[in-house]
């Protein structure tokens, strides 16, 4: 199951980076994430507040303490109580 979402092509990072840069209210990204690299680079690229994993987590193809131990390791913050 991981190889199907693996193909999602991720949130389109310039536009939410467009959006974080010029509005003053959290942005949330929405749809694409396939894998948990996508979260990370809309965290970080993409510069969003914070990304809906539906997906990821609905289909069982990640667990959020996966998911949390992914981006603890590349450098984002994230609370580890799951």
């Amino acid at each position: 199951m991981r190889e199907k979402f693996a193909s999602i092509p991720g949130y389109e990072l310039d536009l939410t980076a467009l959006i974080s840069e010029n509005v003053h209210i959290p942005v949330i990204a929405s749809g694409g994430a396939g894998k948990p690299g996508h979260l990370a680079d809309v965290l970080t690229k993409g510069k969003a507040d914070a990304a809906l994993i539906a997906s990821m987590v609905h289909y069982r193809t990640y667990t959020i303490r996966e998911i949390k131990t992914y981006l603890r390791g590349q450098g984002i913050q994230t609370r580890m109580l799951w």
